[in-house]
């Protein structure tokens, strides 16, 4: 009975918001933010715009199919939204399901023909699917095109400097909250790709229950465009002790890292991170973040993210697991303690590290890519950075 009353008051000062002259974007954006967001899709699909500073009597008419002829991005747009499959509700009928599909390009299409500095990447469809679904075709072109030009806009570049930059303010929060966690991941060397395709399409592709995604995106279209990433950082906070029990080497915290609980605690976790931006805003990290590009720019440093990026391969996990069970095998068969002492991370350390090395090899051309830039081109080979 008090959830109900509670929820009913809510929609009420939503609904007084709405219709106060001028209308209250202030409180929306705080209905948006606090406990529960905005409740139903229904609300959203009448709040999103006023966030977003969309004006619904002026929408433009859906997108045509004449956008397909002769358009650079239709191929890769039409292969990543045929693997969309999960990111629609369980249970729809498939003619349903290959409609919303069709729309799902059309306006990806639009947006990149009406705005030719932005630049399709590998995810781009995650966040302009969950629009789709909230609000529909039109509404979603709209929403789409404003916050791609401004939100997302610093994924859109034709590099991925902005969006490398996004990334590094990760470790700096992480720093700022708890040290030994911190410096344990600095040690594994496990970088932040774990966390690209968190950043990049707003947890749409890791979060398999939609009342999640709805429920974050609420959250970041009525707050500052890098409060993704603080919220990145209280997901690896909430893990801590996960992360402190790993192995202390990159293979093991970057595969526990990059699988994403189901059943985090989200209005917690969006409480805290609301927190620590006020705490620690992007102006107090800058300098850090900022240091962190710079030390970047190196040869030797950016091998490191290729490294990474190959431990996302299938098949490097195999042979991890292989190295491990024949190290078991090893320590059974000596049985003593200077076998022990032979046998210890660093020799599991250099066995993975191996392992990568063996793949990076095999990728040939891709290797003098990533040499040029770590992670420019990772979205472009399939190294299950959307598994």
């Amino acid at each position: 009975a008090d959830f109900d009353a509670k929820r009913k008051r809510k929609v009420a000062e939503i609904y007084r918001a709405l219709n106060s002259d001028p209308i209250d974007v202030a409180t929306l954006r705080r209905m948006a933010i606090s406990e529960g967001g905005l409740l139903t899709d229904e609300i959203r699909s009448k709040v999103w715009p006023k966030l977003l500073s969309v004006n619904t009597d002026d929408l433009p008419p859906l997108p045509g199919k004449e956008l397909r002829e002769d358009n650079k991005d239709y191929q890769q747009v039409l292969l990543d939204v045929r693997r969309s499959l999960r990111r629609f509700p369980p249970g729809m009928p498939d003619d349903q399901r290959e409609g919303l599909q069709e729309e799902l390009i059309d306006i990806i299409l639009h947006v990149l023909k009406r705005n030719p500095q932005l630049h399709y990447y590998q995810g781009y469809h995650d966040i302009v699917v969950t629009f789709l679904l909230v609000v529909g075709a039109r509404l979603a072109t709209a929403l789409v095109e404003k916050l791609s030009t401004h939100h997302l806009r610093d994924f859109m570049d034709p590099t991925m400097d902005n969006t490398k930059h996004i990334l590094n303010y990760l470790m700096p929060i992480i720093d700022q909250v708890n040290h030994e966690l911190h410096d344990f991941m600095q040690s594994a060397e496990v970088g932040t790709i774990f966390a690209l395709s968190w950043l990049i399409t707003w947890f749409g592709h890791v979060l398999s229950d939609f009342r999640h995604v709805v429920r974050l995106y609420d959250f970041f279209l009525a707050c500052h465009p890098l409060m993704p990433i603080y919220f990145a950082a209280v997901i690896v906070l909430h893990r801590k002790q996960e992360v402190l029990d790993c192995e202390c080497d990159m293979a093991s915290v970057h595969h526990l890292l990059s699988q994403i609980p189901q059943d985090l605690p989200y209005e917690s976790l969006i409480s805290k991170a609301g927190d620590l931006f006020v705490q620690f805003p992007p102006s107090k990290l800058a300098e850090e973040a900022a240091q962190a590009a710079q030390a970047e720019q190196t040869a030797a440093s950016t091998f490191k993210d290729f490294e990474l990026a190959s431990v996302q391969q299938r098949p490097d996990t195999v042979l991890r697991q292989r190295f491990r069970e024949r190290l078991r095998g090893e320590e059974r068969l000596r049985g003593e303690e200077r076998t022990k002492s032979t046998l210890t991370k660093p020799r599991t350390n250099r066995f993975v590290r191996l392992a990568v090395m063996g793949l990076t090899v095999a990728l040939g051309a891709a290797a003098l890519a990533v040499v040029k830039s770590a992670l420019e081109w990772a979205p472009k080979f399939e190294l299950q950075i959307f598994p």
